[in-house]
């Protein structure tokens, strides 16, 4: 008389591995967005000319005519902490660019087919990102240095400011990852991506003085999250009072995140 063996699936030893998985897969598209940076390092160069330009001119140009109020410390002591705040949201654009491009060029579906992490796509160019926004607020800090900028605290003051920096692009890149899945082409992006740079660049305190702005302007000015980050490292990198300003701008970050990554991967779906 036969008896039938009757199997029990064993677990999975890949389920197991998910997390692993999820990791290599982010790595390996961190290195493919890396990579064009290696093979076309006019992009990195580029993106490089712009912040430095900033730093010279109103180093140079605009900064003699513009007047501080209270402050101890030289206008290029106030500037340097604009400039690394708007650089990494000027750069965030590269977020929405990519993926644009991606969504466009129909890679997003190529990424559908393979046997990947549906988290990698977007984590992986975020992350990207992330790595050339801190060689670029390196780099600025290197300008910063040879046009006279100096540090009034300590290290721990600006390693905790450049810290900072970093959480404020990360969290910006998923607002222009939102922006690039949405409009789905890149022209298109770097056209819709400029209405939210302006005013959140241009009508903050990164070059200027809330002070010195309108009234009514005042209240958007001095709350916004540039002007709330860039506050955060002027206490960090040149004294006062700290605390509340660092809360503030990691309450924006968090809020940023919390609010754009879930839509950015809810567009990522439809998109695929």
């Amino acid at each position: 008389m036969s008896s039938t063996a009757v199997s029990v699936p064993a677990t999975d030893d890949r389920d197991r591995r998910i997390p692993f998985g999820a990791a290599r897969d982010i790595y390996a598209i961190t290195q493919r967005n890396l990579i064009a940076y290696r093979r076309v390092p006019q992009l990195l160069v580029f993106s490089t000319i712009q912040p430095v330009i900033f730093v010279l001119m109103f180093r140079y140009v605009f900064g003699g005519a513009i007047t501080l109020r209270g402050l101890p410390y030289p206008y290029v002591d106030f500037l340097m902490p604009g400039i690394f705040t708007q650089t990494v949201v000027f750069g965030a654009i590269a977020t929405a660019i990519g993926l644009s491009t991606d969504v466009k060029s129909g890679l997003m579906e190529r990424f559908h087919s393979l046997p990947m992490a549906r988290s990698a796509v977007l984590a992986g160019r975020t992350m990207a990102d992330l790595i050339r926004n801190v060689f670029v607020v390196v780099l600025m800090m290197v300008v910063g240095f040879l046009v006279g900028w100096r540090i009034h605290t300590n290290v721990f003051g600006l390693i905790s400011g450049a810290l900072l920096v970093m959480l404020f692009a990360y969290a910006m890149s998923w607002v222009f990852a939102t922006v690039g899945l949405a409009v789905g082409d890149p022209e298109t992006a770097q056209a819709a991506a400029f209405p939210v740079l302006a005013p959140l660049v241009f009508a903050s305190s990164a070059f200027v003085q809330v002070e010195s702005m309108p009234a009514w302007l005042q209240v958007f000015a001095r709350n916004q999250p540039v002007s709330v980050t860039v506050s955060a490292v002027r206490a960090l990198v040149n004294g006062g009072p700290t605390a509340i300003y660092v809360e503030h701008s990691l309450a924006w970050c968090i809020g940023i995140l919390v609010v754009f990554a879930p839509i950015a991967v809810r567009l990522y779906r439809r998109a695929v």
